[in-house]
């Protein structure tokens, strides 16, 4: 990733032999949807205060708004942070995807089959392929949410088993994918997922690990989780209102750019793989639990990467028809 887009470097005044004033404290406000135990919030936003305070000597900090204490639900997060309702704000792009077409090319099933790995592939082609999209804010870190497998009500670890099943995908640009493995896409928001697998409306969602223990407790409503999947991203973002990070003191605004970038996004990947991992070890020892855990053979796997294929095809002539003739491009970069 290029050091020119998100500003790794920014020059303090000091270095440049300018004689400055001690920075006035500042306090960022940062919006979540999330709950005050979500991963992200113990896991990066933690480190990203911890890292504030401590390389400004207690003049920049942060102060977090979780469960939509600033707003309620994820579909806003962006515009709140372009309209400086947050300073800082964390969402998902697949809930305004008409506001990032060419960052929901990371959303498909590809390479990628972990938050770390998806991170690295998105942040090696942000700067050519990606960057415009962010222009009205300053991005602090991008990374995903790996969709490892499939909560589900029933078996769906075949095409049989997926024909005409009710499945909620990471996007509804993934619709052709769905459709093309026999499944019907049915577009729903991760905080109503538990009551969609609890009363019926929904058969199955794709999943992380975490999603099936607290505090998602999926566990509690699936009775599969299914894996060997082709894997689905949920493209995460947490971006900085723009005028808010250009009023910072020089001081200030170079700390934010040694943390935002690289930085911030793999601590983000860290607190999503992380919590996989946790999450899974829960499943594992779980005893009082009504699920069952199944892996896609290799054999059916390869017909659902074949129809992740024939959706692929659906989905960049779209592209082409709405005037982003390079989809396939940009795909191809994510997964090279």
């Amino acid at each position: 990733m290029k050091i020119s887009r998100f500003g790794l470097a920014l020059a303090f005044a000091s270095t440049l032999g300018v004689a400055t004033l001690p920075a006035n404290a500042e306090e960022l406000s940062v919006a979540t949807f999330v709950p005050p135990q979500h991963h992200t919030n113990t896991v990066m936003f933690k480190w990203f205060g911890e890292e504030l305070a401590k390389r400004s000597g207690g003049e920049l900090t942060m102060k977090l708004y979780p469960a939509g204490q600033l707003g309620a639900g994820p579909v806003q997060q962006y515009k709140r942070a372009v309209e400086g309702v947050a300073d800082i704000t964390f969402g998902v792009s697949a809930y305004t995807p008409a506001l990032f077409p060419k960052t929901m090319l990371a959303i498909p099933p590809g390479k990628a089959n972990s938050s770390a790995d998806a991170t690295k592939r998105i942040l090696a082609v942000f700067d050519d392929y990606l960057a415009d999209e962010y222009e009205d804010v300053k991005v602090i870190g991008i990374t995903t949410a790996a969709g490892i497998g499939i909560a589900a009500t029933r078996d769906v670890s075949t095409l049989e088993g997926l024909k005409g099943a009710k499945i909620v995908p990471y996007a509804a640009l993934t619709t052709p994918i769905i459709e093309a493995m026999g499944a019907v896409p049915v577009q729903m928001p991760v905080t109503e997922m538990y009551t969609g697998l609890s009363t019926g409306t929904i058969d199955g969602a794709y999943a992380t690990y975490n999603n099936m223990t607290p505090p998602w407790n999926f566990w509690d409503v699936a009775t599969h989780f299914v894996t060997n999947v082709p894997v689905q991203h949920a493209v995460i973002f947490v971006v900085m209102n723009r005028e808010r990070y250009d009023g910072l003191s020089d001081e200030h605004r170079g700390i934010i750019d040694e943390l935002a970038g690289e930085a911030s996004s793999m601590k983000l990947a860290e607190s999503f793989d992380g919590a996989d991992a946790r999450s899974l070890k829960l499943m594992q020892e779980a005893s009082d639990k009504n699920f069952v855990v199944v892996e896609v053979t290799a054999e059916e796997r390869a017909r659902m990467d074949a129809a992740v294929a024939d959706g692929l095809k659906v989905i960049f002539a779209d592209y082409v028809e709405r005037g982003i003739s390079n989809a396939e491009e940009i795909y191809n970069a994510i997964n090279r």
